[in-house]
């Protein structure tokens, strides 16, 4: 199935959701909203003619200050199909009232979605509303602010260890010299 006939089932199914498409890149785009983003993913695996029965991979993107959005990039494949999709979601990337951004969870849908969506949560800072055990998955759970956020300020120490690198050179160890 092409991408534009996986758009059109998509577009047809959601009548009343804004969906829009990108076909700029190497791999077209589905964008959906980031509230229907589950209920679009749940379609995608249980609908007989998609059958999305693989999340390869979920991402997660910080557009910055300036932008003020972020966004979730998922890829999915049908194994018995041979057919891959890539959606995005964007989204508010400081939303009024809270401290994280919130998307819907697909963890119930895709298992592996349990690691990607964590990581996106730990590096990122993006609540996954309805993930069964969201925690950080590579940092410490005492770990100050979501080091892939573009306005994150690295903390020069924790637990008493130096933790701030500049080019490569610990602030606590003095550069070494050439022994030539």
């Amino acid at each position: 199935m092409t991408f534009q006939e996986i758009s059109e089932l998509v577009s047809i199914h959601f009548s009343g959701k804004v969906i829009e498409t990108d076909a700029k890149g190497a791999q077209p785009i589905l964008i959906v909203p980031v509230n229907d983003i589950a209920e679009i993913c749940d379609f995608l695996y249980r609908d007989n003619r998609l059958y999305f029965d693989y999340l390869a991979c979920l991402t997660a993107i910080d557009n910055g200050v300036t932008l003020g959005t972020m966004e979730v990039i998922y890829n999915l494949t049908s194994i018995p199909y041979g057919h891959d999709l890539m959606i995005k979601t964007v989204f508010t990337r400081n939303p009024e009232g809270n401290s994280l951004p919130t998307v819907p969870s697909v963890a119930s849908i895709w298992r592996t979605a349990d690691w990607h969506e964590r990581e996106a949560y730990d590096l990122v800072g993006i609540y996954f509303e309805g993930h069964p055990d969201l925690r950080r998955i590579l940092l410490p759970e005492d770990w100050e602010g979501h080091p892939l956020r573009k306005d994150y300020e690295v903390q020069d120490r924790y637990h008493g260890i130096y933790v701030r690198y500049e080019d490569g050179v610990s602030e606590q160890q003095p550069a070494h010299e050439d022994r030539a």
